[in-house]
C-alpha cells in the first residue's frame, strides 16, 4: 500500500514543477503548459467514478496492478513524445490509468486486511500518498537541473513502473472479494441521492474550490521563482515542495481539532490560513514568499482532512459513491482551476494568481458558513477519504 500510494501521485505530479521547462521547450504560456496537468487530473476525475464500478466485477488488486504498471509505462514513454500534442495524448492516458488506484484502495484494504490493521494499512496508504507527492516533484526537479524535463519524466516512470512490480508481487491475492453485477443505473441513481443531503453539495463544491486554490499556487509558483529577481534552479524549486512535510502533520492535527471541537466551529480556521497563504505569497522577500507557501499548506491540508471526514459522516450507507464524487469533484478542480490560473499569470503576473486563489477561497469562506447552518446527523464514527495532491 506503501509503494500504491508513492507511485500513483508521484506519476500524478511529478510534472508539476517541469511546467516552467515545457513552456520554454515547446513555446507556451503557463496555462497552455498546465495542461500536462490538467489532462491528467480531468480523466482521473472522470475515471475514479467508473473505476469503482468496474472493480466491482473484475476485482480490486487486478484493477490496482495494471493501473500502475500502466501509468508507469506512459509516464516513461512520455519522455520520448515527439511533440506537444503527442505528450498531453499520454497525460491523459496516465490519468485514465491511475483512476484505478485511489478508487478502490480503500475498498481493497477494508476486504482483505484484519479489522484491526485496517487503520495502520491505510495509514501506510496516506503516507506513501504524502510521499509521493512531495518525492515525485522533488525527484523530478533535481534530474531536470541536471538533464532534462525528459529524462526527469523518464526517471519517474521507471521508478513507477517497479512500484508497479513491487505490488504485484507482495499484494496478497484478493480472498474476501465478491463480485457485484449491479447496474450502471443504480450507481447514478445512488450519486444523484447523495445530492439531497444539502451539505453533501456543499461540500463537493469545497473540494472543487480549495483543490483549485492548492494546485494553481504550485502550478505558477515556479514560474515566479525561476524568473527575476529570484532567479533560483530548478532543483531550488523542487525544494519548496518539501513543505508538503507541514501539511502532513495540520492534516491530522485538523482532523482531530474537528473531531474533538466539532467540525462546523473549525472548519473556517484553515480556511483562512490558506487564504492568509497565499496573500503572503505576494509578498517581495523570498523568505516571506516561502513562509506564506506554508501556511498556505497548512490550512489546505487541514481544511481537506475536516471536509473528507465530514463527507464520510454524512454519507450514511453510500460511502463508497460518496468518496467517488468527492473524489470527482476534488480533481475536477484540479483540473479546471488549476489551468484557469494561468491565465491569471498571463495576464497580471503573480498577483493575477493570488487575486484568483483568494477570491475562490472567500467563496469557500462563504460556503463554510453556509455549512456551519445544517443541521448535524447523529451517527458512528466519520470514514476519511484518503487522497494527496
Amino acid at each position: 500500500m506503501l509503494f500504491a500510494g508513492f507511485s500513483t501521485f508521484s506519476l500524478l505530479y511529478s510534472v508539476q514543477p517541469l511546467l516552467p521547462l515545457l513552456a520554454a521547450d515547446y513555446r507556451l504560456s503557463a496555462e497552455g503548459a498546465s495542461l500536462a496537468v490538467s489532462l491528467a487530473t480531468g480523466p482521473l476525475a472522470i475515471g475514479i467514478v467508473v473505476a469503482g464500478f468496474v472493480s466491482d466485477r473484475i476485482g480490486r488488486r487486478p484493477l490496482m496492478v495494471a493501473a500502475m504498471i500502466a501509468a508507469g509505462a506512459l509516464t516513461a514513454a512520455a519522455a520520448f513524445a515527439p511533440g506537444w500534442i503527442a505528450l498531453l495524448a499520454l497525460r491523459l492516458l496516465t490519468g485514465i490509468a491511475l483512476a484505478g488506484v485511489p478508487a478502490v484502495a480503500m475498498a481493497y484494504v477494508s476486504e482483505e486486511v484484519d479489522a484491526a490493521s485496517v487503520g495502520a494499512a491505510m495509514g501506510l496508504y496516506i503516507g506513501g500518498s504524502a510521499l509521493g507527492g512531495m518525492g515525485g516533484r522533488l525527484i523530478a526537479s533535481l534530474i531536470a537541473d541536471v538533464a532534462s524535463w525528459r529524462w526527469a519524466m523518464a526517471g519517474v516512470g521507471i521508478a513507477g513502473l517497479a512500484m508497479g512490480e513491487a505490488f504485484r508481487r507482495l499484494a496478497p491475492p484478493s480472498r474476501n472479494f465478491v463480485a457485484n453485477d449491479g447496474r450502471a443505473r443504480d450507481l447514478v441513481t445512488s450519486m444523484v441521492g447523495l445530492f439531497r443531503d444539502r451539505a453533501m453539495a456543499l461540500l463537493f463544491a469545497e473540494a472543487f474550490l480549495l483543490m483549485g486554490v492548492f494546485v494553481t499556487l504550485y502550478n505558477y509558483i515556479g514560474f515566479r521563482l525561476l524568473a527575476p529577481p529570484y532567479a533560483l534552479s530548478q532543483a531550488a524549486v523542487g525544494f519548496v515542495f518539501l513543505l508538503y512535510i507541514l501539511g502532513s502533520i495540520s492534516s491530522a492535527w485538523f482532523g482531530a481539532l474537528g473531531g474533538r471541537l466539532g467540525r462546523r466551529r473549525v472548519f473556517w480556521v484553515p480556511v483562512l490560513l490558506l487564504i492568509a497563504g497565499v496573500a503572503l505569497t505576494d509578498a517581495l522577500p523570498l523568505w516571506l514568499v516561502i513562509v506564506g507557501i506554508g501556511v498556505a499548506t497548512v490550512g489546505f491540508f487541514g481544511a481537506h482532512s475536516i471536509a473528507s471526514a465530514w463527507v464520510g459522516r454524512r454519507a450514511l450507507g453510500n460511502r463508497g459513491q460518496a468518496a467517488a464524487l468527492y473524489l470527482f469533484f476534488y480533481y475536477l478542480g484540479s483540473s479546471v482551476l488549476g489551468s484557469a490560473g494561468g491565465v491569471a499569470w498571463t495576464r497580471a503576473g503573480w498577483p493575477g494568481v493570488t487575486g484568483f486563489c483568494i477570491g475562490l477561497g472567500i467563496v469557500a469562506l462563504v460556503i463554510g458558513a453556509l455549512l456551519a447552518r445544517v443541521p448535524p446527523l447523529a451517527l458512528p464514527d466519520p470514514v476519511v477519504i484518503p487522497v494527496e495532491p
